[in-house]
C-alpha cells in the first residue's frame, strides 16, 4: 500500500474516533473548567502521550499478542473499566474545598499531566482502536519511518484537538458562567467515569478482534 492511502485509510479511522467524547475528553474537558488553562494542556499533553505510546505498541505487535491471549486482552479491560470507576467515583465525593488547587503548584500540575495519562492507558477503548485499525494496516514492508511518522501524527492529532478543547472550556466567558459550578462539573466528569467503565466491563466478554 501506497504511503498516502496508507496514512489516508488510518486517519480517517483515527480522528473521527479521536473528536468522539470519551474518557479522554472528559478528562481534558475537567482539568480545563476546574482547574484552568495550564492544567488542562498538561492532561492534553498526558493524554497525547498516552496515545502515542499505544500506537507505537500496536505497531510493533500488540494487537496480535491481544489475539493470542484474550484473558491478557480481557484483563486489561477489567483493570481499565475498574480504574475508571475509581476515578469516577473519587470526582463525586469529592468536597468542595479539595477542587481549585492553584495551577501554578508544581505538584498540582504533575497530577494534571498524570491524570491524561493514566486516563488514557485505562482506557481499552484506545487498545481496540489501535489494536484492530494501526497494527492491521502495516505489514512486515512497511517502512520504520512511516510506522514513525503515524506515531507522530497521533500524538500531533490529539495535541491539536485536545488543546483546542482546553482552551475553549477554560476560556473567561465558560469559567465566569460556571465558576459557582465547578464542584458539579467535578461531579458529572465522575459520573461520565462511571458510567464509561461500567460499559467497558458490560463489554469486557467480547473479543478483540482484528
Amino acid at each position: 500500500m501506497e504511503p498516502t492511502v496508507l496514512l489516508i485509510s488510518v486517519f480517517a479511522v483515527f480522528i473521527p474516533a479521536l473528536i468522539l467524547p470519551g474518557p479522554d475528553f472528559v478528562a481534558v474537558v475537567r482539568s480545563s473548567m476546574s482547574r484552568g488553562t495550564v492544567a488542562g494542556l498538561l492532561t492534553t499533553a498526558g493524554v497525547s502521550l498516552g496515545l502515542g505510546l499505544y500506537a507505537a505498541l500496536s505497531l510493533l505487535g500488540l494487537s496480535a499478542i491481544l489475539v493470542q491471549y484474550q484473558w491478557l486482552a480481557w484483563a486489561i479491560r477489567i483493570a481499565g473499566g475498574l480504574y475508571l470507576i475509581y476515578l469516577g467515583i473519587r470526582l463525586i465525593l469529592a468536597r468542595p474545598e479539595q477542587i481549585g488547587v492553584p495551577v501554578d503548584d508544581h505538584k498540582s500540575s504533575a497530577n494534571a499531566f498524570l491524570f491524561g495519562f493514566a486516563v488514557t492507558l485505562t482506557n481499552p477503548k484506545a487498545i481496540v482502536l489501535f489494536a484492530s485499525v494501526f497494527a492491521t494496516a502495516v505489514t512486515a514492508d512497511t517502512p520504520g519511518v512511516l510506522m514513525a511518522l503515524m506515531v507522530g501524527l497521533v500524538m500531533a492529532s490529539a495535541l491539536v484537538w485536545y488543546s483546542f478543547v482546553s482552551l475553549c472550556m477554560s476560556s473567561a466567558p465558560v469559567i465566569r458562567s460556571f465558576g459557582h459550578a465547578r464542584h458539579w462539573i467535578e461531579r458529572v466528569a465522575g459520573v461520565c467515569f462511571v458510567g464509561i467503565g461500567g460499559r467497558i466491563l458490560a463489554d469486557s466478554r467480547n473479543p478483540i478482534s482484528t
